[in-house]
């Protein structure tokens, strides 16, 4: 550069070097573009990856983003952003039956037809007739008994299913949400956080929405997944985390969905992060960062910081820093 000071910009910077912002935060510079908003899934094939860890030290540095976390099944983003709720929603869930006894004459056509033996019989009769309910955790919502009770005695009524939260952090706006114990229709709940952290986005005119994705490779993934203009998979050095990350990748691959990969905690088996790296060759997948072993991100998850804010000047933030540069030219076709 040549004189003056560094000017951030909304969409990139003006170098390819980290510089600090305001909050002594490391960023990265690049050429201003401006080509919509765009959106990074991060994902993991197993738990315990640091993926969580990664996404929030990712959406301090992205700076101007909406933050979507759809681990509806075990939330917990909102434990290191600490986000003030400022709306709060109940999700309508799925579908169960519920026998109103007051109209049911017993001829027990709902027992014979259900296949999850949700129904439940009465041991004895009671006004000459017996008595069947219906057992809420096992009943699949698939409404056969509904279409098969000849004198319609059986509601079918979505159910709550949980709650979701529009709310502000310290990153900006944050999508997020909390499936019930045995609920079901996550991936629905998924979609529902995807759609809210888009169109706030688009409101305000953000840059990037940046999804916390549940691990593995299950309905709540793929409803994380499809549409998105990048995947970030999470895996560290184990045999486990290779073995998953080949399930991923095969995932991502179904939906032709850009896809890079960071190896977390790369340093504690190097032998694993060659192997998992000559993976990632053999199906060119993109390594985005290499992030090192260190404990100030345990002491920063105490803080309820990230480690790029708790501690900016350790090897861990530079790294997680210069993969966000990378993530950022992918996500603006620069890469």
């Amino acid at each position: 550069m040549t004189g003056g000071r560094q000017r951030h910009t909304r969409a990139g910077k003006c170098s390819r070097r980290p510089c600090r912002n305001s909050k002594g935060i490391f960023m990265y510079c690049g050429k201003e573009k401006d080509i919509g908003m765009k959106e990074l899934a991060v994902l993991s094939g197993k738990g315990g990856t640091g993926k969580t860890s990664l996404t929030a030290s990712l959406s301090v540095l992205a700076g101007r983003a909406v933050v979507a976390d759809c681990d509806v099944d075990a939330a917990d983003l909102h434990l290191v952003l600490t986000p003030q709720v400022v709306r709060q929603e109940t999700f309508q869930g799925a579908k169960k039956a519920n026998i109103r006894q007051e109209d049911c004459i017993g001829c027990g056509a709902c027992l014979a037809y259900c296949r999850f033996h949700a129904v439940k019989k009465s041991e004895s009769e009671t006004a000459g007739r017996f008595f069947f309910t219906m057992d809420p955790i096992s009943c699949e919502g698939c409404g056969v008994c509904v279409t098969f009770c000849p004198v319609h005695a059986i509601d079918f009524a979505e159910q709550d299913g949980g709650q979701w939260f529009l709310s502000q952090s310290r990153c900006g706006p944050m999508v997020h949400a909390r499936l019930e114990i045995g609920q079901g229709n996550s991936g629905k709940l998924v979609s529902l956080v995807r759609r809210q952290a888009r169109e706030w986005a688009e409101k305000e005119n953000r840059d990037y929405v940046i999804i916390d994705g549940p691990p593995g490779i299950g309905c709540p993934v793929i409803a994380s997944t499809t549409g998105v203009d990048l995947v970030l998979a999470v895996t560290e050095p184990t045999l486990s985390a290779l073995h998953d990350l080949e399930r991923l990748v095969q995932l991502v691959n179904h939906f032709s969905i850009p896809m890079m990969v960071c190896l977390n905690k790369y340093d504690i088996n190097p032998v694993m992060t060659e192997k998992i790296e000559q993976f990632c060759d053999e199906k060119n997948i993109g390594i985005a960062g290499k992030i090192p072993y260190d404990p100030s991100v345990s002491k920063a998850q105490i803080a309820q910081q990230t480690v790029v804010e708790y501690d900016p000047k350790a090897a861990v933030a530079f790294a997680i820093a210069a993969m966000w540069q990378k993530l950022e030219a992918a996500l603006r076709r620069e890469y």
